[in-house]
């Protein structure tokens, strides 16, 4: 789907797969507008043919029929409402879908840019008025078109005088109904924005409640949060006083057809050109004509909290800061991955293409070998990690497994080849096995507990409440460090990928827990190309290589001792640490 198309065509798009139901809702819609008309058609022929001329075997045989005719208007709403309503959700089902998609399928450098509760929001909250859009807006005017025009025809049969004057009121409809939906457009508009700043202010106090409590800062986000609330119940002041205005004007110029029928009729009847049968009847015809004025009063603000909405999926959905891909991109085996060097040839990298990152990166790291990255903090050890899967783009140069760019393999099977531990480890909420299956989604318990024991965490999973059944808690709060680093060891032997980054996995550990499972960390790196990003001088003495990252390029490469040897930038690093 093109979404730089207009919004009406992509919003009518998500109609195709389920055009039977919308049609079976359609034609429901016009039966009920059809049994609507006709019940004041009915209604006159009683009262001036049935009952004055005492017909009543037909009288009764019109009560059977009307009976009839709103059992089937009551079948007609009740398919509307259900299938209806169907419909609509699933098309906001649908958008919801491709919505969170297209988040999952975004860099690195888009979750920069964009707050987690404001996509949050884009992808739940603001699609959540798409269901009665989608099915009551064409509903409402179906039904309305089809009554106003056989209410105007068949009033103009009763007295034409009376069907001008009622539908003179429809032009100034249309005119306030246009000069109020712009100001509810833009007040929606801005609930949907603060709506999106709530959902941050909540999903960022609550991630950091533990640090809020440490520094017993509850007063400042109470004091945070309330001014988020307060500036969204200022803004739906503003939707709900703009609603108020609309239907005040439709009310008054709707309502007071009744006192202009009545007006018009009495004094036609007293000039003997009207029946009292006629006025009656043109009451039940203003009756129906203001059914199709309700439903546009309704289709108006369904517009307005709608559209809003979409309007901001739309802009979602345009927005893309997706890695490229090549059309002709190949696959990366894991043969190729274990047995190709990866060689960085002049790369240049910037977040914001102003202040470069790295400079000039010239690296040839051997296949099976071991590279540690050492440096100051903020010198690109992790920004120079994070280019070889492709999580953010080079700016020049080139970076290349065995003879090929990483840029003309598919990112899946890229990505697939290479396994990272991370020094944050995320652990989502659910047990320590589904934590670990993460790693291979089809593995078998055997495969999932052989992992467990290569990352040395077997036994303390056994000891734990339901074993591998255990719920770990939001981001793994209910473990230790070294238990939640093991599990991600674990998911990386699952995932078995021929390229390791390890970026300072175990700088946040203490070293008693570093030393217990620096061995599933030597399991882990046998004959696979890793990089290791590191801190800690003395846990990389034994790496093949050691290079030394600055914002200029690779300052210095070579083995421990070597770089002990020469005097260099390591040399004063590591006696820093260790005197």
């Amino acid at each position: 789907m093109n979404y730089n198309d207009s919004p009406v065509k992509i919003f009518f798009s998500y109609y195709k797969p389920h055009l039977k139901i919308f049609f079976v809702d359609m034609f429901f819609a016009l039966v009920y507008a059809t049994v609507d008309l006709a019940f004041p058609v009915l209604s006159k022929i009683t009262l001036e043919k049935f009952l004055p001329q005492k017909m009543y075997s037909f009288f009764f045989v019109l009560i059977a029929i009307m009976i009839a005719l709103y059992l089937l208007r009551s079948t007609a709403s009740y398919i509307v409402t259900y299938w209806g309503h169907r419909f609509g959700l699933l098309v906001e089902t649908d958008m919801r879908r491709d919505a969170f998609a297209h988040v999952e399928k975004q860099s690195y450098s888009f979750f920069d840019k964009h707050r987690t509760g404001h996509l949050m929001s884009r992808v739940t909250y603001d699609l959540f008025d798409i269901t009665e859009l989608a099915h009551h807006g064409p509903e409402d005017i179906l039904i309305s078109i089809v009554t106003f025009i056989g209410s105007f025809i068949i009033m103009l049969t009763i007295r034409w005088e009376l069907a001008v004057i009622v539908y003179t009121i429809i032009p100034l409809m249309l005119f306030f109904t246009a000069k109020s939906r712009k100001k509810m457009s833009s007040t929606q508009k801005k609930v949907k924005e603060k709506t999106a700043e709530i959902n941050s202010s909540i999903e960022s106090s609550i991630s950091g409640i533990r640090v809020t409590k440490v520094f017993t800062n509850e007063n400042y986000e109470n004091e945070k949060f309330k001014k988020h609330n307060d500036e969204y119940m200022n803004a739906k002041v503003s939707t709900h006083k703009a609603f108020a205005g609309f239907h005040f004007r439709i009310e008054f110029f709707t309502h007071i057809l009744y006192v202009v029928v009545l007006a018009v009729g009495g004094y036609m009847i007293m000039q003997e050109k009207m029946q009292i049968s006629d006025i009656v009847a043109a009451n039940l015809f203003v009756a129906a004509f203001l059914q199709p004025i309700r439903r546009m009063t309704n289709f108006a603000e369904l517009l307005t909290t709608g559209s809003a909405g979409f309007m901001r999926f739309v802009e979602l959905m345009r927005t893309n800061d997706e890695t490229p891909e090549k059309d002709n991109a190949i696959e990366l085996t894991r043969e190729n991955a274990g047995m190709g060097d990866i060689v960085f040839s002049g790369v240049k990298f910037s977040y914001n293409d102003s202040v470069n990152v790295l400079s000039n990166v010239n690296l040839h790291v051997r296949a099976g070998k071991t590279i540690a990255l050492v440096g100051p903090s903020g010198g690109g050890k992790t920004s120079l990690c994070n280019l070889i899967p492709r999580f953010y783009e080079i700016s020049s140069g080139s970076i290349k497994i065995g003879d090929t760019d990483i840029r003309d393999f598919t990112l899946k099977s890229l990505r697939k080849n290479i396994g990272i531990v991370q020094q944050d480890v995320f652990l989502f909420a659910t047990s320590v096995k589904e934590n670990i299956a993460y790693g291979k989604a089809d593995a078998t318990d055997e495969e999932i507990i052989e992992a467990a024991k290569r990352a040395k965490i077997h036994d303390e999973i056994m000891k734990m409440s339901d074993g591998y059944d255990t719920i770990v808690g939001e981001r793994g709060i209910r473990l230790s460090g070294g238990q939640k680093q093991r599990i991600s060891i674990a998911r990386i032997f699952l995932k078995n990928p021929p390229i390791l980054i390890l970026d300072e996995a175990t700088s946040a550990l203490d070293t008693e827990t570093e030393l217990q499972i620096q061995s599933s960390f030597d399991e882990l790196i046998k004959g696979r190309t890793t990089f290791v990003i590191a801190h800690r001088l003395s846990t990389i003495s034994n790496a093949d290589k050691i290079a030394v990252v600055s914002d200029e390029g690779i300052s210095e490469i070579g083995t421990h001792a070597e770089l002990i040897a020469s005097g260099g930038i390591y040399s004063k690093l590591y006696e820093a640490q260790h005197g």
